[in-house]
């Protein structure tokens, strides 16, 4: 991959080497036009962002790590980058009045969700908080569906509308969501595989190049980097993520009032997600075909192994509003390891020794994402439709945040978008 030079003419230009980028990026390349890609970080992938430390046999997933369900087009390209899939097995646990144990199969909490459609459609899209407020379960019923939901979705119950969960649900039963795999050899498997289709077609990827602002009119585009550099087209692919267009990180000169007006109605979610890796996998005493571990009241509230694989690795996910109230990274750790202590009934302080190392990034506080993933607040089920309409036929928008097919938040979501960008610009039917 290259740096950039000071000004380079190019057909289009993708802002972004993400999924959702490199993916348009090697379509429209194969297509014979020539394609650079303006990359912020020094990395292309995004949201996956793969570790692979030499003390350890297995990939450290800091991103986005499962395959959920079975989305064609991202089971095709993984086949084709020779990616080995690894279906998620096991039993989910539950730790409730002081005790763990294998999770009841029929959750009043989980059955509420099954409601939503019918509650959108007969009384209207609200929020999740309104829904419960009107359906008023038990408390304790109230407090678990509203803790997976805001882990999930990374989302707050007050604002996430059930409108969108309900298609959330649907999109996800159309692809077998109930099923999720990872890939043995990590995630990045992906990008560099787009990254190589890619730059065999022609295209270049540029990394350390955050675009400063994208002055546009109709049939050009000159998009100006941080360094200075300058960069034209005639038409141009957008794929940062929801929470940099919210903050206007990027200036377009003009700004497409249609676009950014969608744009704010939709919200970049929250989420904390803490790997750890420990010395043995010490929960498998208590449930050894552990797959998740859910805690509701505690922080964080979501646990998984990487079952059936033996590596001794949890994952602590905290999502919604509590992601943003927990900043401190290092009181986030500590708390971790109190929790799982008090759980699996550890002596206080014993997982200190049994830690081998942990990781973390911060996702909310990166220049280059400004958050999680999106969803649509209540009211906002239109705005991710909205984002796709072309601007002039010159400037294309890409990423999780534009999937109309309910997957928003998904690595398939994206790869969606960006193949959907790539058949406009080249002007064949989305």
């Amino acid at each position: 991959m290259e740096r950039p030079a000071d000004v380079l003419a190019t057909d289009v230009l993708i802002v972004g080497a993400g999924i959702a980028g490199l993916a348009a990026a090697a379509e429209l390349a194969a297509s014979g036009l020539q394609i650079t890609i303006l990359e912020a970080r020094d990395r292309i992938g995004g949201r996956i962002f793969t570790l692979h430390p030499s003390e350890f046999e297995f990939p450290l997933e800091l991103g986005a790590e499962f395959v959920h369900g079975r989305p064609p087009e991202l089971l095709s390209l993984l086949q084709d980058a020779n990616a080995t899939l690894q279906q998620v097995g096991g039993v989910d646990a539950c730790f409730r009045h002081g005790k763990v144990s294998r999770c009841k199969e029929s959750d009043k909490a989980f059955a509420l969700l099954d409601e939503l459609a019918d509650v959108a459609r007969q009384q209207g899209d609200m929020s999740f908080e309104a829904f419960l407020e009107r359906r008023r379960p038990a408390p304790e019923i109230a407090e678990r569906a509203r803790s997976f939901v805001e882990g999930f979705n990374a989302a707050d119950a007050r604002r996430i509308g059930i409108a969108a969960l309900a298609r959330q649900q649907q999109a996800e039963e159309e692809i077998g969501g109930f099923e999720s795999s990872r890939s043995t050899t990590g995630y990045d498997v992906l990008p560099r595989y787009l990254a190589r289709r890619a730059e065999h077609a022609g295209a270049r990827i540029l990394l350390s190049s955050p675009t400063a602002s994208l002055q546009w009119k109709t049939g050009a585009v000159i998009a100006h980097t941080v360094s200075g550099a300058s960069f034209s087209a005639s038409k141009a692919i957008v794929t940062l993520p929801l929470g940099v267009l919210k903050a206007r990180s990027v200036a377009f000169q003009p700004e497409p009032a249609h676009t950014f007006a969608a744009t704010d109605r939709m919200e970049a979610g929250s989420v904390r997600r803490l790997v750890l890796v420990f010395r043995s996998p010490f929960w498998e005493e208590k449930i050894a075909d552990m797959r998740f571990l859910f805690t509701d009241t505690m922080k964080p509230a979501t646990y998984w192994t990487q079952h059936p694989s033996d590596a001794p690795m949890l994952i602590g996910w905290l999502g919604g509003p509590q992601a943003n109230a927990m900043r401190d990274s290092s009181q986030l750790l500590v708390q971790a390891l109190r929790t799982l202590e008090r759980i699996f009934s550890l002596p206080s302080q014993s997982l200190d020794a049994e830690l081998r190392n942990w990781y973390m990034h911060d996702w909310l506080n990166d220049p280059f994402t400004l958050g999680a993933y999106s969803y649509a607040p209540a009211g906002a089920l239109d705005c991710s439709a909205a984002m796709t309409e072309p601007v002039d036929n010159t400037l294309f928008f890409a990423g999780e945040h534009t999937d109309i097919t309910g997957h928003w938040g998904t690595v398939h979501g994206a790869l969606r978008s960006g193949l959907r960008a790539a058949e406009q610009v080249l002007g064949q039917p989305s």
